[in-house]
Order: C-alpha cells, then sequence, then structure tokens
C-alpha cells in the first residue's frame, strides 16, 4: 500500500512565503512532504528595491523573482484563497478563471503579507494610488515622467501647475523613499525639457504625526526632512489629508491645491483573507502566533510576515515590526520549526533583535541608523544599497542588480515615459474607430458589373 505523502501548503507567495517553500525544498528528504504555493501573482517582489524601480536605477524584472523558476519540484497554483480554515484543515482557491475548488493540507503556512490600510477620504479611493507592488512603481514613473511631457507640450498655466504637484501622505519608509527617489529622477529630466527647471515642480509630502522616518530615530528623522526641505519639498507634519476629490487636494492646515499625482503610503494593515475563515486574531487583525511562529490553537499551522502578531523576545509584550528584516529571518525559523514538527522534533523560538534602518533618499543619498550608530549621505546610501543586495534572493538577481547599479556609473538613466503600456490597446482601438468613421464616410460606389441592359 502506498503512503500517503503529506501537503504543505503555503498561502502567499512573498518573502516569507517564498523564502520559506525554499528552504523546505532544500531540507526536505525524498519523500517526506509535498509542497504547495498559492500566490495571486507567478512572481515574488521584493520591496524596498520598488523606489529604485521606480527612479530607473534597477531593471523592474531584476526586483521580482519568478516562482517557478525558483520552486522547482513545488507545485505552483496561481490564483487567490478567499478562506482558510484550521478546523478542517482546508482552504478554498479559486483561479483566474473556471471553477474554485478546496484544496486540503496536513501543514499551513500563512503568510498572505499585507495591503495598503487606506481611510475614507473623499476622491482617495478614486484619484489616489499605493507604493506596494511593481505595477504600481513602475505606473508611477511612467506617470510622473509623462507630466513633464505634457507640461512642456501645454500653454495652459493650470494644467502645468496641477500636472507639476505631486502629493505623497505617510512619511514612513515607502512614502519617503519613494518621494525621494522620484523627485531626483524628475529633477534630472529637467534637462531634457527646454524652459522646465526643478523649482517649477511641488513636492509636498504629509505626515499626520511630528516627525518622518521614525524608524531611524529622532535626530535621523529630523535631518532627513532638513535634508527634503534643502531640495525644496514641502514637509508638512501635523497635517491630514481632508479630501481629494477630481485631483482638488485639501489639507487640514486650510491649504487647497490641484495635484494630478497622489501616492498614499500611509501604512500598510494585514490581508483582508485573515478574516475569512477560522483563524485567531488580535485587536488589530493580525493572526496570534506563539515564539515558534505556530499558530495558537495548532501544532500544524504557522504563520509570519506582515499579517501575524509575532512576540518580540528582545521587547517582552511587544510584537514584531513589519519590515524585510524580520520577514526574511522569521522564514528561515518557520520553516526549521515546520520541518522539526514533521519530524517530531523541538522547535526553537523566533529571536532577533533589531539592527536597525537603513532608507535611501536618491542617488548617492540616505540615512540610516545601525546599532545606534547614525550615518547619513553617501556612506549610508551605500550601507542601504549593500544591506538589500545580500538580502534580495537568488545569486542570479544579485548579478542582475548589481550590474544595473553599475552601469548607472557609467551611463545617464533612461529618461522616458511608456505611459501608453497602461492602455495596451489603445493604438488599436484608435484605428478600429477611424476605421468605422471612414467607412461610414466614404460615399456608395455603383457598379453595373454582371448586370445585363
Amino acid at each position: 500500500m502506498t503512503q500517503r505523502i503529506p501537503r504543505v501548503l503555503i498561502v502567499g507567495g512573498g518573502s516569507v512565503g517564498m523564502l520559506t517553500a525554499l528552504r523546505l525544498r532544500k531540507r526536505l528528504r525524498r519523500g517526506e512532504a509535498r509542497i504547495t504555493v498559492v500566490n495571486l501573482d507567478s512572481y515574488m517582489t521584493y520591496q524596498p528595491f520598488l523606489p529604485e524601480a521606480a527612479a530607473g536605477s534597477v531593471e523592474p524584472r531584476h526586483v521580482v523573482v519568478f516562482l517557478r523558476r525558483v520552486l522547482t519540484g513545488c507545485e505552483i497554483l496561481s490564483g487567490r484563497v478567499v478562506r482558510v480554515e484550521l478546523a478542517s484543515r482546508t482552504v478554498d482557491f479559486e483561479p483566474y478563471e473556471g471553477p474554485g475548488r478546496r484544496l486540503e493540507y496536513d501543514y499551513l503556512v500563512f503568510a498572505p503579507g499585507s495591503v495598503s490600510r487606506t481611510l475614507l477620504i473623499p476622491g482617495l479611493a478614486e484619484c489616489g494610488i499605493g507604493f506596494k507592488t511593481l505595477e504600481e512603481a513602475i505606473h508611477l514613473r511612467n506617470h510622473v515622467l509623462a507630466q513633464l511631457d505634457l507640461v512642456a507640450s501645454t500653454t495652459d498655466e493650470r494644467v502645468r501647475r496641477r500636472a507639476l504637484a505631486f502629493v505623497f501622505v505617510g512619511a514612513g519608509f515607502a512614502g519617503v523613499e519613494a518621494l525621494a527617489e522620484l523627485e531626483d529622477m524628475a529633477t534630472d529630466a529637467c534637462r531634457y525639457f527646454p524652459g522646465l527647471t526643478p523649482g517649477d515642480m511641488r513636492w509636498v509630502l504629509v505626515e499626520a504625526s511630528d516627525k518622518i522616518l521614525p524608524e531611524v530615530g529622532v535626530e535621523m528623522g529630523e535631518w532627513t526632512a532638513r535634508e527634503l526641505r534643502r531640495r525644496g519639498i514641502e514637509v508638512r507634519t501635523h497635517t491630514l489629508l481632508r479630501s481629494a476629490e477630481n485631483h482638488h487636494i485639501v489639507l487640514s492646515d486650510g491649504e487647497e491645491f490641484d495635484a494630478d499625482t497622489l501616492v498614499w503610503t500611509a501604512g500598510v494593515k494585514p490581508n483582508p483573507l485573515v478574516k475569512a475563515g477560522d483563524l485567531p486574531l488580535d485587536s488589530h487583525n493580525r493572526v496570534r502566533v506563539d515564539e515558534f511562529l505556530t499558530i495558537e490553537g495548532t501544532t500544524f499551522a504557522f504563520a509570519a510576515g506582515d499579517c501575524a502578531a509575532v512576540p518580540d523576545l528582545t521587547r517582552p509584550g511587544e510584537t514584531t515590526q513589519p519590515n524585510a528584516q524580520h520577514a526574511v529571518r522569521q522564514a528561515t525559523r518557520l520553516a526549521d520549526n515546520l520541518l522539526a514538527t514533521l519530524r517530531g522534533e523541538e522547535r526553537k523560538p523566533y529571536k532577533h533583535k533589531s539592527a536597525g534602518s537603513v532608507a535611501s533618499l536618491g542617488l548617492y543619498r540616505g540615512v540610516a541608523n545601525i546599532y545606534g550608530h547614525r550615518i547619513r549621505g553617501f556612506p549610508a546610501w551605500l550601507l542601504h544599497r549593500t544591506y538589500h543586495l545580500s538580502k534580495i534572493p537568488t545569486f542570479n538577481k544579485k548579478v542582475r542588480v548589481m550590474m544595473d547599479w553599475t552601469l548607472g556609473f557609467f551611463f545617464k538613466r533612461e529618461i522616458v515615459s511608456l505611459g501608453a503600456m497602461q492602455y495596451p490597446r489603445g493604438e488599436f482601438e484608435f484605428a478600429a474607430r477611424t476605421t468605422v468613421q471612414e467607412t461610414r464616410e466614404r460615399p456608395p460606389v455603383h457598379s453595373g458589373a454582371g448586370r445585363h441592359g
């Protein structure tokens, strides 16, 4: 009789999901378990490099890892998990097209990540865009450069002011790095647009609290604010976005202006999938896990990353921060503890003291706080690149990113908007419409061919 092979089901193909699967695949014995990974996309995105991808310093394809290439031997399902059941050890899965089905599992790794945390602000859903995905980063790059093309081609002063206003809400890592990199790119691009200077652009960073970049400490956050203001960027703390209807920005300090660009980076929240099923949740809708990354009340289910409330053993009573530093380490510990559970061995707790934080502020500029050492300028920028280069998965991607950076030292970055990629059928639809119009306007052709008088 053939012995049944246990299934390890991994929900989510982000940093935690992919790295867990990769470690399991390497360490599992033949026939010990089979791995199934379910993810909406067929790739994992290394999010810390999104700002550089948006600014053109890194080729976008080099910050993503194709799951089917690195997870050979694993079953990869592209689609959406819509419900997770611990009691029955099943999940409901829906592919892009066709009927959904129920998947059974013996061991569960729950790591769907997070989504942007939005508020019910008038106009935000219609006019805003986040900065969590590669698609959003590429869109913003094309959009910002397209705004410069628009300004160079119109004489309408109202259109020009609106096109050159760029608003970012949220002054954490995502907001500050995205704004700084895109502003640096746009400033560099101005040389190709006669009559347009960096001073014509308006960059606004809106933050509800009293400081920016709290991850690098108060002193470095204040230095970052001064550095951004020196570059002409408006840093507005203690300020809220009240409305953005029809791209008309209304701030809590009373100022109002039009802006075609509104980027929302005011935090994240656990993937809504956490509520679809019987997962135990805390007050912030994160999955409750113990120090072994095991979901409370189970011995077979694990969770980590942005969606999990992982106890921080270095700070009793608190949970780990949702960042890449913890994600990659939690993935390693989770995989090892799952293997220990599978083999009846002792598990080990997850414990990691934060090494600090690094942030890029554009080409050759950065800020960092590493083990209490405050670093800024070029050394911090170099440290940022070195650290994240060491953490991006696969040797293939490390080499490609390094090649992008090396070429960047010798050649100017590409300044071209490929905005039409957002509407790939636009040109064809235009051609089809003109064909219909020409057919309607063409005079009828009367022919006597085939007639007998």
